[in-house]
């Protein structure tokens, strides 16, 4: 029996939305809590409902100098009541009276910090409120400040830490609390705002992001002189902010919509016969390069003036493009309104595929088919389906009745039309892009100078000479030293890292057992491949384990083992000595008896030469050396590896020339 079709009557929390669906990459969202919220109890007040409504309405009277004459991406900055949990949690125990609202920016990210400035300017005008705000990035705001940030605070626990409250930015200390739920962090704002507000440059870093607005938002729109059909026209002045849906329709066009296009029942009823009226309509400068930078043939339906006048075809040409994206846009809408068959829909139908409605069975099939009907059904006796209906409807509902309006072209003869703004910013982006690239580099550049005098303040007394420019008084010791520490610190999960006085959570490895269980299985292998199972213990031993360690994870092996592997290694020694003969790797390494003396180079000599140990330290701060020799000064791999650890090396006085 097939089951049954997921409930939409449930709250946002816990409905279809949740779960495993991914947040959209291009949407910003935000949630708004009043301090009087978390002092209801779970019963649902008449008050506490009205005095959401006021702040609602508040907040929205606040912001509307700023937003009066915005034209928004994709849409506007809304807010809605909400009684249940935050949809910023994946549970919660009890109802979260708030103000949520989420806004899809698609390509104009100028949408989202402008939404973060208004979001700002909210948390000022009411400082009893708490507010989160978060994209498909997550905690976006530490990203933008992410050089001043403490370095506890990373994304797997600044969950429930990052709040926007009077007019500044708070990050909750994880000392203070470890593991805090939603309510325990506006609990904490409420009581210890003081404790949690952040630093002054992460305040600086996100408030001059913002510092520009709402004067950045008024420079961000373009005027543009365009000529267009009259219904076209007639939208666009009643409707000023319709042209975000004619873009939307013409940008992200299919095969479907582009039907619509070429036939322009709506608005185009009388095909070639139809008069363009020149107008100059207002749109995000997003938009503009979204219509400007696409080629589109209009369509055979689609009068257009001589190409002789560059100007005024230039004029019909963008025109047509805002004209056919309102037209595909508008029957879109139209076709999804009547379906009900919107974003709400397809993520009702991925639920019942999580769910396993389906059965496994192959779509198209007949028990497909079947099934889906059933679901369809249910779907249009939903509210969900006349939620989205509803909403994919109110453009066409307005747009009709603009249109019902009586109009004619005289409506639109003799009125001044501007000239277009300059677009020259579309083509001339390079400065601001390298100037925006160049602010970042320096911000870098003054983290990472921070960086270097907080280590070498930590480093100890004796080491000092490091930073000694002159040679005599340099020990080249320290670069064997730091180096050894540096091979030696036990790295974590995420990396090696300098050594540095930090207590930090590392890997826990449990050498004995990790030697034991090699052990045991180079011994089930050894009685097929003993000299390939004496090999590889015997590169291990290059491993830097304690001699002790090994004697205790194979004190449980006999003697005649022991006696075996001891022959096994001289001849492994002696084979590997004999290849390395023919080769010149061998000439690479200084041996500890040529530091001292160069002057026994007799036959004896050269048979002691293979008794004679490599001196790891001599060999290793050679080539450091000779690499930082051929640097020339210039910045390298060996001058920033030693820097990061303090080590400061003095100019090569020879190269003089």
């Amino acid at each position: 029996m097939a089951t049954q079709p997921l409930s939409s009557e449930t709250g946002p929390s816990s409905s279809i939305f949740s779960g495993n669906s991914r947040i959209p990459e291009d949407t910003v969202f935000f949630s708004i809590f009043p301090d009087s919220s978390l002092s209801t109890s779970s019963t649902i007040t008449t008050d506490i409902s009205s005095s959401l409504q006021t702040l609602h309405l508040g907040i929205l009277n606040s912001i509307s100098p700023f937003t009066s004459s915005y034209i928004w991406q994709h849409e506007p900055f809304s807010l809605s009541i909400s009684f249940s949990s935050c949809v910023c949690c994946s549970s919660s125990s009890s109802p979260l009276p708030h103000l949520h609202g989420k806004l899809s920016f698609g390509d104009n990210l100028e949408d989202e910090w402008f939404t973060v400035f208004l979001l700002f300017h909210v948390s000022n005008a009411f400082p009893s409120l708490s507010i989160r705000v978060w994209d498909g990035d997550g905690e976006f705001l530490l990203i933008e400040s992410a050089f001043h940030l403490p370095r506890w605070v990373n994304p797997d626990n600044s969950r429930n830490r990052v709040f926007i409250r009077g007019g500044d930015l708070h990050i909750i200390p994880r000392h203070l609390l470890p593991e805090p739920t939603l309510v325990d962090s506006l609990l904490f704002l409420v009581e210890h705002a003081d404790k949690c507000r952040a630093s002054d440059p992460v305040q600086a870093a996100v408030k001059n992001r913002i510092s520009e607005y709402p004067e950045r938002a008024s420079r961000n729109m373009h005027s543009v002189r365009v000529r267009v059909p009259v219904s076209v026209a007639l939208v666009l002045r009643h409707e000023p902010c319709f042209i975000s849906l004619a873009v939307e329709g013409f940008y992200d066009r299919d095969i479907d919509s582009m039907r619509f296009a070429a036939r322009m029942e709506r608005f185009l009823s009388e095909g070639k016969r139809e008069n363009l009226v020149r107008v100059t309509v207002r749109m995000s400068r997003a938009m503009y390069a979204q219509l400007v930078q696409q080629t589109f043939q209009a369509p055979k339906c689609y009068r257009m003036p001589n190409r002789s006048d560059a100007e005024a075809y230039m004029e019909a040409e963008l025109g047509m493009k805002i004209a056919c994206g309102l037209e595909m846009i508008y029957q879109q809408r139209k076709k999804e309104g009547v379906e009900g068959k919107g974003s709400t829909w397809r993520k009702y139908k991925e639920s019942l595929e999580r769910s396993g409605y389906f059965e496994g069975l192959i779509p198209g099939s007949k028990e497909y088919k079947r099934l889906m009907e059933n679901a369809e059904e249910y779907y249009r006796n939903s509210s969900l389906f006349s939620r989205t209906s509803e909403m994919m409807s109110a453009p066409v509902k307005r747009i009709d009745e603009i249109l019902a309006l009586p109009h004619s072209v005289d409506d639109f003869k003799g009125l001044e039309v501007p000239p277009s703004d300059d677009d020259s910013w579309l083509y001339n982006g390079e400065d601001e892009l390298n100037s925006a690239l160049q602010e970042r580099q320096k911000e870098m550049e003054l983290y990472n100078a921070k960086l270097k005098k907080k280590q070498k303040s930590k480093e100890p007394q004796d080491a000092g000479t490091s930073s000694h420019t002159n040679i005599n008084d340099f020990d080249l010791g320290e670069i064997a030293k730091s180096m050894q520490q540096f091979v030696q610190k036990v790295s974590s999960y995420k990396g090696a890292e300098v050594p540095e006085d930090r207590n930090l959570e590392e890997v826990d490895l449990d050498v004995d057992r990790f030697m034991k269980d090699m052990e045991s299985i180079m011994k089930q292998h050894g009685h097929q491949d003993t000299a390939v199972a004496h090999g590889e213990e015997g590169l291990s031993s290059e491993m830097d384990f304690d001699d002790s360690e090994d004697e205790s994870d194979l004190g449980d092996t006999s003697e005649d083992n022991d006696d075996a592997e001891d022959v096994f290694m001289h001849s492994y020694s002696d084979v590997m000595n004999e290849e390395l003969k023919n080769t010149t790797l061998k000439k690479s390494f200084l041996r500890a008896s040529e530091q001292s003396s160069k002057e026994n180079l007799g036959a004896s000599s050269a048979m002691d030469e293979d008794f004679t140990p490599v001196d790891v330290d001599f060999n290793l701060v050679k080539g450091l050396l000779d690499s930082f020799s051929s640097q020339q000064g210039l910045p390298g791999p060996t001058s920033n590896l030693l820097g990061l650890m303090g080590v400061q090396l003095p100019k090569d006085g020879k190269k003089s020339n």
